[in-house]
């Protein structure tokens, strides 16, 4: 499973409606690609369809859809978002991942 925490949910419900998505009934798709500092980077976008090969989960009112191959280097991931004057935005708390870059937008295994 994927958890979202509330500041995270709140950010991604705001940011759905200002692109014209609806938290209700779309999606917000995370996955892993090939690539980045340590050899591994995270995907976030919104999506309304499902693929035949997702996952689906909700929590703090948002439906998360993984593609099953990116769920196997995601499950148990928090994601957070941190604002303010240091901020980062969305942050991925990964307990599968072993080693991270210095922006924490790539991760290695």
């Amino acid at each position: 499973m994927i958890k979202v925490s509330e500041s995270a949910s709140k950010k991604i419900i705001d940011m759905m409606k200002e692109e014209g998505f609806d938290a209700a009934t779309d999606y917000v798709r995370v996955g892993v690609k090939s690539g980045g500092c340590s050899g591994l980077s995270y995907e976030l976008k919104f999506d309304k369809e499902l693929g035949e090969n997702d996952k689906v989960f909700e929590d703090s009112n948002v439906k998360i859809a993984v593609e099953k191959k990116s769920f196997l280097y995601l499950a148990g991931t928090i994601l957070e978002f941190s604002g303010g004057l240091n901020g980062k935005g969305f942050v991925f708390n990964n307990p599968n991942a072993q080693r991270t870059c210095g922006c924490g937008e790539s991760f290695s295994l």
